[in-house]
């Protein structure tokens, strides 16, 4: 056993030095602290380095398919009654959806924006399955009323109970309710009274929408529509004026992750001619963010230009605030990453050796420095 440590001590690449043979110095002992500190100031540096996250970019072709795309947005119009206001969406597949109530809500506003009444939009009136009285007739014993839509009835046995019932049935058939106080439901409840007591007021809109992944526009509009041209009947209401003066509190394709910048969030624009039309449009990015922890995150970014149109003298404009949309081909993603244990020690070790041996170099330079100096110093007092 002895012989085997002695094979072992002879392979010491750190032989001692007996300490009688040590000098020790005022310019070592500088040099000393002097590296020590640098040497702590970089180590903690790379601890720093080492826990703190890095993102890492890559660019790949979207190949997904049949996605929904999401669209979260709050937008407040200071000059737009709520009754009055309409969001409708499009795309190219064809999909159209005219007057979106589902998951919006709106919030009345007066001329100083705060909030009078806040307002869940849902998805319509509720439908009479199965209506017992026929359109016309007189209410027999235990029947029940059933309402007409004015020509805009999908079967005989449709009912438009409501004045909301009977709005949702044009807006199917894509026709424009130009006087309420004609339609007798709309009459019963006071409907063109009430836009009138909304007068001077705002809207806050927001909510989501889920639309097909492909290109397509959403719009905000007044909420009266005429044929397959599909514009605001501006001859019902305001018809001198429709200011669509805005302000885009948050507008967001999808989910937030760390990082994002939706450059349209607080952009604020004013009217200055009435009926005009605003548009943006914005090139959609794909986008997937993973923490460091594995979690991923489906989401989009985009970038937007803006364009207001002003209405054409001798033809009815289209006043709105318009969102037409594209999606890139290419997918973006982000991975949160931080180098590795072994890295870190490898950088550490680099940091403790490089620092010692150039300290070690110096002190020699400045030990024999200062030795040849005292031995010239008395060889000149000899002679």
């Amino acid at each position: 056993m002895e012989r085997v440590f002695s094979k072992v001590r002879n392979l010491d690449a750190y032989p001692k030095i007996n300490e009688d043979f040590y000098s020790r110095t005022l310019s070592g002992g500088v040099i000393t602290v002097v590296s020590s500190i640098a040497m702590f100031l970089l180590f903690f540096s790379e601890l720093g380095i080492y826990l703190h996250t890095t993102t890492e970019t890559k660019l790949v072709v979207d190949t997904s398919r049949g996605e929904k795309l999401h669209i979260n947005f709050d937008i407040t119009f200071p000059a737009v009654s709520c009754t009055l206001l309409s969001l409708d969406a499009m795309d190219i597949s064809g999909e159209q959806h005219l007057d979106i109530r589902h998951d919006i809500i709106k919030k009345r506003i007066d001329s100083t924006g705060h909030v009078i009444e806040e307002r869940k939009e849902g998805i319509g009136g509720p439908q009479i399955e199965k209506p017992l009285q026929r359109h016309g007739g007189r209410l027999e014993h235990n029947e029940t009323y059933c309402g007409s839509c004015f020509g805009a009835e999908a079967t005989d046995d449709e009912c438009c109970n409501s004045c909301e019932e009977v709005r949702e049935a044009y807006r199917r058939k894509g026709w424009g309710m130009t006087n309420p106080d004609l339609i007798d439901q709309c009459k019963r409840e006071g409907f063109a009274q009430k836009i009138k007591d909304e007068e001077g007021e705002g809207c806050n809109i927001y909510g989501s929408l889920e639309v097909n992944k492909v290109a397509g526009n959403f719009h905000f509009i007044k909420s009266f529509h005429q044929s397959s041209i599909h514009i605001p009947d501006l001859l019902a209401f305001q018809e001198d004026s429709y200011n669509i003066s805005h302000k885009i509190n948050k507008l967001a394709f999808g989910s937030y992750y760390p990082g994002i910048v939706n450059p349209l969030d607080g952009v604020h624009w004013f009217q200055v001619s009435p009926n005009g039309m605003y548009q943006y449009f914005i090139k959609v990015v794909p986008t997937i963010y993973t923490n460091i922890r594995g979690y991923t995150i489906q989401s989009n970014q985009f970038s937007v230009t803006e364009h207001y149109k002003t209405p054409e003298v001798g033809r009815r404009s289209l006043p709105g605030v318009f969102f037409f949309y594209d999606l890139s081909p290419i997918k973006v993603t982000f991975t949160e990453t931080h180098i590795s244990f072994l890295h870190f020690m490898t950088n550490v070790c680099a940091i403790v050796g490089g620092i010692f041996t150039v300290a070690g170099i110096v002190d020699s330079f400045v030990y024999h420095g200062h030795k040849a100096l005292r031995k010239k110093m008395e060889i000149g007092k000899l002679g």
